[in-house]
C-alpha cells in the first residue's frame, strides 16, 4: 500500500459529513476529525500549520510550504474535506477490490485532499523546493452546502497565483465549470370546494403550465447557447408541492429548478429573461434565487503562465470543461485565477459505492510533483 493510498484510506475512515445533511449534533457530522488528522500530517512533514474560521466550530486548515528563496509566488492547493452523508455505515470503512479504493469521499474529495499533500509533504521532505514560489494546502469546509470554507478564505485577503481546486477531474486540468442557479417559483390561486372549482383559481394547474414552458421551449432555448469547453445550459425542475387534499382547489404552489449557467450569464440576467419569459405567455409566479450566496460559472484564461505549466506538466493539449460548480468560481472571484484538477471521476461521487482508482490517485501526485519541478525560479 502506498503512502497515498493509506492517506485516502485513513481519510475515509473519520467521517466528514456536512453538518447542513444531519441532524443537530450528530457523531459523524463536520470535518473536525479530518481537519485533526491532516493537520497533525503536514507538521510531521515539516508544514507550517496554520487554521482559519470558516463557520462557527469548522476552520478551513491552512498547511504551507515555504521556498528556498524569497516567495515571488504562490500557488494554492483546495480541495474539500466534508462530504455527503453515507447510504449505510459501511462507507466509512475503506475497501480496496480490483485496484479501487471503495468509501464515501473517496473521489469526492478525498482522494484530492490525499494527493495534494502528499505531494506536498514529499516535496517538503526530499525536495527540491520550488526556489520562489510558496505553496499553501487549504483544507476547506462546507464545499458541498454554501461553500462558506471557500467564501472565508476569499474574503481573508490571502491571494495565490494560481488557485488549484481538488475534484475529480479525471487527472484533465479545467479551467471551466459550470453555475448554478436554484430557482423557486411560485404561484397563488384561490381555494374553493373541490365540488365548485370554477369558484377557484388552481395554483398547481397554473404551475404545470410554467414547468412545461421551461421544460420544452426554454430548454430549447437554451440548447442553442454553446460553451467551446462546457456545452449548453441547461434547466431542470426538480420539485413540486402544491395544496392540501383533493377536494380542495389549491391556492399555492410551489416549485424549486435548477438552472446551469454558462461564463457570461449572471443570476440576475436569468431571472430577467425568465420573468420576461413568463410575462410573453401569461403565466404569473413569483420568482428568485434559491440560494443566498451566488454560484456563478468559472473561466480561467488558459493562456495564463501557470496554467499553460500546469497543461505541459499534464501533457495536456487543451484545458477540459465540466458541468458542476465547485469551489473555484468561488476563489476566482476574490481575483486569484483558478483551475480544477483532481483524481477520480465524477460520475462516481455521491454514489452507494463510490471509488477512485489507485492509478488515478497516484497519477494525481506524479503530475503534481512535475507541476512543481516546472515553476519558475
Amino acid at each position: 500500500m502506498t503512502q497515498t493510498e493509506k492517506l485516502l484510506r485513513d481519510l475515509i475512515a473519520l467521517p466528514s459529513v456536512n453538518p447542513a445533511f444531519l441532524a443537530a449534533g450528530h457523531p459523524h457530522a463536520g470535518e473536525g476529525r479530518v481537519a485533526e488528522y491532516l493537520a497533525a500530517a503536514a507538521a510531521r512533514a515539516g508544514l507550517d500549520v496554520d487554521w482559519q474560521e470558516a463557520a462557527p466550530g469548522r476552520p478551513n486548515l491552512i498547511a504551507r510550504l515555504t521556498p528556498a528563496g524569497k516567495i515571488k509566488q504562490r500557488i494554492l492547493l483546495a480541495p474539500h474535506m466534508d462530504t455527503v452523508p453515507p447510504f449505510s455505515g459501511g462507507q466509512f470503512m475503506p475497501q480496496t477490490r480490483r485496484g479501487r479504493i471503495y468509501g464515501r469521499g473517496a473521489c469526492d474529495t478525498k482522494g484530492s485532499v490525499a494527493a495534494m499533500l502528499t505531494a506536498l509533504a514529499l516535496t517538503a521532505r526530499r525536495g527540491p523546493r520550488p526556489p520562489s514560489t510558496e505553496i499553501i494546502f487549504a483544507g476547506l469546509v462546507d464545499e458541498e452546502n454554501a461553500q462558506a470554507g471557500s467564501r472565508a478564505l476569499a474574503a481573508s485577503g490571502l491571494r495565490a497565483d494560481l488557485a488549484v481546486v481538488g475534484e475529480p477531474t479525471g487527472l484533465r486540468l479545467v479551467t471551466a465549470h459550470k453555475g448554478s442557479l436554484w430557482l423557486r417559483l411560485a404561484t397563488r390561486g384561490k381555494a374553493a370546494h373541490g365540488s365548485c372549482p370554477s369558484l377557484g383559481k388552481n395554483a398547481v394547474h397554473e404551475m404545470s403550465r410554467i414547468v412545461d414552458l421551461l421544460e420544452t421551449q426554454y430548454a430549447r432555448q437554451l440548447r442553442r447557447r454553446r460553451h467551446p469547453l462546457l456545452g449548453t445550459a441547461t434547466v431542470s425542475v426538480g420539485s413540486i408541492h402544491g395544496g392540501a387534499q383533493a377536494n380542495i382547489v389549491p391556492a399555492s404552489c410551489e416549485a424549486w429548478a435548477d438552472r446551469r449557467t454558462l461564463p457570461g450569464e449572471t443570476d440576475q440576467s436569468v431571472l430577467r429573461e425568465l420573468k420576461t419569459l413568463l410575462r410573453r405567455h401569461g403565466l404569473r409566479a413569483a420568482l428568485e434565487s434559491g440560494k443566498s450566496a451566488a454560484c456563478p460559472p468559472l473561466a480561467t484564461d488558459p493562456r495564463l503562465p501557470l496554467v499553460r505549466t500546469f497543461l505541459r506538466a499534464a501533457g495536456q493539449r487543451k484545458p477540459a470543461g465540466v458541468n458542476y460548480f465547485c469551489d473555484a468560481a468561488v476563489l476566482a472571484g476574490s481575483g486569484m485565477a483558478s483551475v480544477v484538477f483532481g483524481p477520480g471521476d465524477i460520475a462516481q461521487a455521491h454514489t452507494a459505492d463510490e471509488w477512485v482508482a489507485s492509478s488515478s490517485l497516484e497519477g494525481a501526485v506524479r503530475l503534481l510533483l512535475k507541476f512543481f519541478q516546472a515553476l519558475p525560479s
